[in-house]
């Protein structure tokens, strides 16, 4: 009976491994949110190996907006960061995806200044930018040095699908 436990217990940890993570083509996620976006849109390019896009959502239409997408990654770290980008009200978007009212300073990312922003009960770090039109916010658990590195990729997209 021993034995037999034994191995059962031996073959469930060799045959036990990690849930696979979903993976996202960034560049196909990038064309649908152009395709459906009425503004400049941004989109990563250029990021570290060891980064993996794992969700990318497009919520809203041109008919019926405002239109946001999130595209969230792992970290070569595997801490979490996500992209989230709207042409909706800064005032209640940043607020809504930094999960706080007021910015705890500033930095100064690929020489522009981007608002810092913090909730520590969810260890939460954001930085976030209001351009003509549409507001960017890279957050999650990856450090401000990981999320300066997903702003910096941030390249303008073309218009269009």
């Amino acid at each position: 009976c021993f034995a037999l436990v034994g191995l059962l217990w031996l073959l469930s940890i060799v045959g036990a491994r990690e849930p696979a993570l979903p993976r996202v083509d960034p560049a196909q996620a990038a064309a649908q949110f152009r395709a459906t976006a009425q503004y400049q849109t941004y989109a990563p390019q250029g990021l570290p190996a060891g980064w993996r896009a794992t969700s990318s959502r497009i919520t809203g239409t041109k008919a019926d907006g405002p239109v946001a997408w999130h595209l969230g990654y792992l970290t070569a770290r595997n801490e979490y960061a996500a992209l989230e980008q709207s042409n909706e009200n800064p005032a209640t978007f940043i607020p809504r995806m930094t999960n706080r009212d007021r910015p705890v300073g500033t930095q100064q990312v690929a020489g522009a200044t981007w608002e810092r922003y913090y909730r520590s009960d969810k260890k939460q770090y954001s930085l976030a930018r209001r351009l003509p039109g549409v507001s960017l916010v890279v957050t999650g658990t990856a450090s401000y040095d990981d999320l300066a590195v997903l702003a910096a990729a941030l390249r303008p997209q073309r218009p269009g699908g």
